[in-house]
């Protein structure tokens, strides 16, 4: 089963998290299928840059989306173009 999740990146005490495609029995930080984004806690505001399409085509496959991801989602700016729900 896919589970769209983080994976931590950057040094110690300074995170940056990349949001990927992973089987869900895998490391953290273990071989992954793709990555779909990036989230930056540390900047301020707090920088989240998700490819929304590529997101929904895992989630249209069955990749579970973890709860945080969820949060980012739902948090995220629409891209340019996109229809939003009215």
């Amino acid at each position: 089963m896919l589970a769209i999740r983080l994976a931590r990146v950057g040094a110690p005490k300074k995170p940056q998290y990349r949001v990927v495609v992973i089987e869900k029995e895998r490391a953290r930080n273990g071989r992954f299928v793709e990555i779909v984004g990036t989230y930056n806690p540390r900047s301020n505001p707090p920088s989240i840059d998700l490819k929304q399409d590529r997101i929904q085509y895992w989630i249209s496959k069955g990749a579970q989306p973890s709860g945080t991801v969820q949060r980012l989602v739902a948090k995220a700016p629409a891209p340019a173009g996109a229809p939003t729900a009215a």
